[in-house]
C-alpha cells in the first residue's frame, strides 16, 4: 500500500491550514483555559490530531497508529532516557554532599551581590541547564541567592532572565536533539546555527543583568568582572556548539566562565562591595580545599569526558553498520508492513524506529558517568538505589507527557499537517516569515514551559516554512529553539517553579510582569536578528545533513 499526504485536502489552503492548527489550539486551550495537566493536554491533543488526519486527510487509520507508536517511542527513548539519566547524576551530587560544595565553592568567590548573581544566576545556573534543565536550574539558583540577601521577588526575576543563554541546549541538549531526530537531520547544524546567533544574547545577558541590578554605574564598577564571564562563556558556547554538538556547551561554557571569573577575581576586585543587605562582614570562616572542589566537581566532569568520548568519529563508527558494536543498533521498520508515506514530490516518509542503546545515546553516556560517580566516591549500593528511584518517580508524567507531545508531533508531520501549516504560513507571510520565525518558538514556550516541546511541536512548521522559502532549514529551526529560550522567562511553569523556590507563592502574577517587558524586547531583537541573517548573512548558515536510519 501507498498512501500519498495531500497538503490541501479541502481544496481551500485556509480553510486547510485552520484544520491543521485545531490540535495545536487544543493543547493552547488544554493549557491556558482549562488549566489541564501536561499529560492530559497531550492526550486529547493526539487524539484529535489522529481522527483529524484520518477523517480529514484521509490517512489510513494503520498508519496513524503506526505514527503515534514512532513517536511515542522517541519520547521515550532517547529523550525520556536522557532526562532520567541526567537527573539520576544530579541526585547522586547532593546524596554524596558534592553539591553542597559545589554551591559553597561558587558563594565564597566574592562578597559582592551583583557579581554573585552572574556566577550563580547565568554560570552555575548554566551549568544546572545543561545538566538537568526542566526548570530545576532557575528554583536552585534562586533559593541561593535568596539565601544570600537577595530579595525572593528580585533573584527569582534575576535567574529567570540568567537562564535565557543556556535554554537552547539544555538537559544535555535534548531539545535540538529532539527536534532534530523528529524531522530526520542531523543534529550539529542546527546546534552550530543556534551557537551563532546566541552570540549577541549570551554576551549580553550578564551586563543587562547588572543593568538592572545598579544601573550603569553597576556595570562600570564591575565591568572586568562582567566582561570576562560573559566573554568566556559566549565563546565556549559558540565553539563547542559548532565543533562538539548539541550535548555539551551549556556545560563546558558554565564551567569555564566559572573558572575564568573565579581567576580574575582573585586578581581584581570591585572597589565599591554591593550589597542588597546590610552586611558588612565578609570574612569567611572557612577555605576549601582544591581537592575537596575538584571531588565535588568530579560528576560532571565525568560527564562531560563521557559525553565528549560518545561524540566522537571514532566512537560512533563503532555503531556502523558491519562493526564491532553493531549488534547494539535495532531499526524497527513498519514501511513493508503497513505500507509506504510519500510526500507529493515523491519521497518517502519512513515509519522507523532506530533504537541505539549505546551508540549515540548522550543518555548511555551520562549513565556511564553515574556509575563511575557511584564507584569513585564510593556511594552506597543502597543509596544509589533510592537516588534512582525516586528520579523515576519524579520523571514518569514528565516523560509521558513528552512522549504524548513528541507522539502528535509525529503524526502531524506524517499525515502532512505540519506541511499545511509550513506553506500557509510561508505563501502569507514571505520573506517577511525570517522575523516571525522566533516568535514563534517564544510563544511555543511561553505555553509548554518547554523548549523542547516547542521545538517538537513547530519543528516541521519551521522546516517546510524554509524549505518553500528557499531557505536553509538550519537558520528556521535555530531560530525556533533560541525565540523559546525568552519565552522561558514568561513560561507560567517558569513562573510557578521560581515562585515556589523563594516562597513566594501565590504572587506569580508579580514576577510575570517583572520579566514581561524583557521578554518582548528580546523576541523583538531575535525576530529582527533573524531576519538580518536570513537576507544578508545567508553564508553563515550551515547545511541539513539528513540522518542516516538504514
Amino acid at each position: 500500500m501507498e498512501w500519498i499526504q495531500n497538503y490541501d485536502p479541502l481544496n481551500n489552503l485556509l480553510l486547510s491550514a485552520l484544520v491543521a492548527f485545531l490540535p495545536i489550539a487544543c493543547f493552547l486551550a488544554c493549557l491556558l483555559v482549562f488549566k489541564l495537566k501536561g499529560y492530559q493536554a497531550g492526550f486529547l491533543t493526539v487524539i484529535l490530531a489522529s481522527i483529524l488526519a484520518t477523517f480529514a486527510y484521509d490517512m489510513p487509520f494503520s498508519l496513524v497508529g503506526a505514527s503515534f507508536i514512532q513517536g511515542f517511542a522517541q519520547g521515550m527513548w532517547p529523550i525520556a532516557w536522557i532526562i532520567i539519566a541526567a537527573i539520576f547524576l544530579y541526585k547522586l551530587s547532593i546524596k554524596s554532599g558534592s553539591f553542597e560544595i559545589i554551591k559553597q565553592s561558587v558563594i565564597t568567590i566574592t562578597p559582592d551581590h551583583r557579581i554573585q548573581v552572574i556566577l550563580i544566576g547565568f554560570c552555575f545556573g548554566s551549568f544546572l541547564e545543561g545538566a538537568i534543565g526542566f526548570g530545576g536550574p532557575v528554583a536552585i539558583t534562586a533559593a541561593l541567592l535568596v539565601g544570600l540577601g537577595l530579595k525572593p521577588l528580585y533573584a527569582a526575576g534575576l535567574c529567570l532572565i540568567a537562564n535565557t543563554a543556556p535554554v537552547a541546549f539544555g538537559a544535555v541538549g535534548i531539545p535540538i536533539i529532539a527536534m532534530t531526530n523528529l524531522i530526520g537531520i542531523e543534529q550539529n547544524g542546527v546546534s552550530a546555527m543556534v551557537g551563532r546567533m546566541l552570540v549577541p544574547l549570551s554576551l549580553s545577558v550578564p551586563f543587562f543583568i547588572v543593568f538592572l541590578m545598579d544601573g550603569l554605574k553597576g556595570v562600570r564598577e564591575t565591568f572586568p568582572a562582567i566582561f570576562v564571564a560573559a566573554l568566556s562563556f559566549t565563546a565556549t558556547q559558540f565553539l563547542s556548539s559548532n565543533f562538539l554538538g548539541a550535548e555539551l556547551p551549556d556545560i563546558v561554557s558554565a564551567i569555564v566562565s566559572l573558572v575564568c571569573t573565579t581567576l580574575f577575581l582573585k586578581i581584581w576586585q570591585p572597589k565599591n562591595i554591593f550589597r542588597l543587605d546590610d552586611q558588612k562582614d565578609f570574612t569567611q570562616t572557612n577555605t576549601l580545599e582544591i581537592g575537596t572542589i575538584f571531588r565535588a566537581w568530579l560528576p560532571f566532569i565525568l560527564l562531560v569526558a563521557c559525553i565528549i568520548i560518545w561524540t566522537q568519529p571514532w566512537f560512533k563508527a563503532l555503531f556502523d553498520k558491519g562493526n564491532i558494536l553493531d549488534y547494539t543498533r535495532v531499526i524497527i521498520a513498519s514501511n513493508n508492513v503497513l505500507g509506504l508515506i510519500k510526500t507529493p514530490s515523491g519521497a518517502n516518509v519512513d515509519l522507523v524506529m532506530p533504537i541505539s542503546f549505546i551508540g549515540g545515546q548522550a543518555g548511555t553516556a551520562i549513565l556511564l558517568a553515574a556509575f563511575l560517580t557511584i564507584w569513585i566516591l564510593k556511594i552506597k549500593a543502597n543509596e544509589a538505589a533510592d537516588c534512582f528511584w525516586d528520579t523515576l518517580k519524579e520523571m514518569a508524567i514528565p516523560c509521558i507527557t513528552i512522549g504524548l507531545v513528541v507522539a502528535f508531533a509525529f503524526v502531524s508531520r506524517n499525515s502532512g499537517m505540519s506541511a499545511t501549516l509550513g506553506e500557509f504560513f510561508a505563501k502569507t507571510t514571505g520573506n517577511a516569515f525570517a522575523f516571525f520565525s522566533p516568535v514563534i518558538g517564544w510563544l511555543g514556550v511561553f505555553i509548554t514551559g518547554s523548549d523542547t516541546s516547542s521545538n517538537i511541536l513547530f519543528g516541521p512548521l519551521q522546516q517546510t516554512s524554509a524549505l518553500n522559502l528557499g531557505i536553509k532549514e538550519t537558520l528556521f529551526l535555530a531560530a525556533n529553539s533560541v525565540g523559546g529560550v525568552v519565552g522561558k522567562m514568561i513560561s507560567p511553569q517558569s513562573i510557578a517553579i521560581a515562585c515556589a523556590a523563594v516562597g513566594l507563592v501565590g504572587k506569580e502574577s508579580d514576577l510575570f510582569k517583572f520579566t514581561l517587558k524583557y521578554s518582548i524586547a528580546f523576541i523583538i531583537i531575535i525576530g529582527i536578528w533573524t531576519f538580518v541573517i536570513a537576507t544578508f548573512l545567508g553564508g553563515i548558515i550551515p547545511d541539513a545533513v539528513l540522518l542516516q536510519t538504514k
